[in-house]
C-alpha cells in the first residue's frame, strides 16, 4: 500500500478501499475477502475491520453472516459524503460527474450570492477580499490559485448565512476541486478574476440581482474553461496514441 503523508494505516486503508469501490474495481453486489486486503495492503486484520466499518457506514458495503462482506447497490451510497465526492473526483471524474456539479452549482451558488448580497457582513467581505487577492497573487501556480478559488467560493455560502446552505460547500468544493485540477493544470484558461470581482462587487452594494448575474456568467466561463481544458487533452491523447502506433509500427520489408 502507498503511504500518504499524515494519514495512519487505518486512514491509508480506507482510501485505497474506497478508491477501489468508487473506481468500480468491486461492482456492486460483489463479495469482497478481508482477508485478501489484509495481504494486498500489507496491513492487520484490526486495521481492515476497522476501514471496512468506516466504509459501511459510508454506504460502500455491508457484512451478514453467511453471505460475507459485498459492496452495496451504489442507490445506497452516501454520495454527499467529503470522502465518496473527492473518490469520485480522484478515479478520472465522468462527464456525468463534471454535469451533475455543474447543476448542483446552477441552483445553489445563485441562491447563495442572493442571500449573501443582502445577509454579508464586514467579514464576509473581508473574506471574499482576501481569497480575491490571492486569487490575483497565485499567478502561474495552478495549486494556489485552486485554493483561492475554493476560499472565494465557500467566503460566498458563508456570507448568505443559513448554516444549511454552507454546508453545501462540501459538494462544490469537492467537484470543484477538480474541475480547477484540470482546468488550472492545463495553463491556458480565461483570467477568471474579474468575473469573481463583479461578484464580489455586487455583494458588497447589496445588489442581489447583479450577485445573481455574476454567478451566471462565473459558472458560464467556468464551462467554457472546463470543456477547452478537456478538449486539449482529448487532442494530446490521440497524438500520443498516434505516436505510439508510428513508434510501434515494425518497418517494412525490403522485397
Amino acid at each position: 500500500m502507498v503511504s500518504k503523508p499524515g494519514r495512519g494505516l487505518h486512514g491509508q486503508a480506507v482510501e485505497e478501499l474506497g478508491l477501489r469501490i468508487i473506481r468500480g474495481d468491486y461492482p456492486p453486489g460483489s463479495v469482497v475477502d478481508p482477508a485478501k486486503f489484509e495481504t494486498e495492503l500489507g496491513v492487520s486484520k484490526t486495521v481492515v475491520r476497522e476501514a471496512l466499518r468506516v466504509l459501511a457506514a459510508k454506504g460502500l458495503l455491508e457484512s451478514r453472516q453467511k453471505r460475507g462482506t459485498t459492496i452495496r447497490p451504489r442507490a445506497d451510497w452516501n454520495l454527499l459524503d467529503s470522502d465518496l465526492l473527492r473518490w469520485q473526483g480522484s478515479s478520472a471524474p465522468t462527464d456525468g460527474f463534471f454535469g451533475d456539479l455543474a447543476e448542483v452549482r446552477a441552483i445553489v451558488e445563485p441562491a447563495g450570492a442572493r442571500l449573501a448580497a443582502t445577509r454579508r457582513t464586514p467579514s464576509d467581505l473581508d473574506a471574499l477580499r482576501h481569497a480575491l487577492d490571492a486569487m490575483a497573487a497565485a499567478g502561474t501556480d495552478a495549486d494556489a490559485m485552486v485554493e483561492a478559488d475554493l476560499a472565494f467560493h465557500r467566503a460566498l455560502l458563508d456570507a448568505a448565512h443559513n448554516e444549511l446552505l454552507s454546508r453545501m460547500e462540501v459538494v462544490i468544493e469537492a467537484g470543484l476541486r477538480v474541475r480547477d485540477r484540470i482546468v488550472h493544470g492545463a495553463r491556458h484558461f480565461a483570467d477568471s478574476i474579474p468575473v469573481h470581482r463583479k461578484l464580489l462587487d455586487a455583494v458588497e452594494a447589496g445588489d442581489p440581482d447583479a450577485a445573481v448575474a455574476a454567478v451566471a456568467s462565473l459558472l458560464a466561463q467556468a464551462s467554457d474553461d472546463l470543456e477547452a481544458a478537456q478538449a486539449r487533452e482529448s487532442r494530446k491523447d490521440r497524438k500520443k496514441r498516434a505516436a505510439d502506433v508510428a513508434t510501434d509500427t515494425p518497418p517494412k520489408e525490403t522485397p
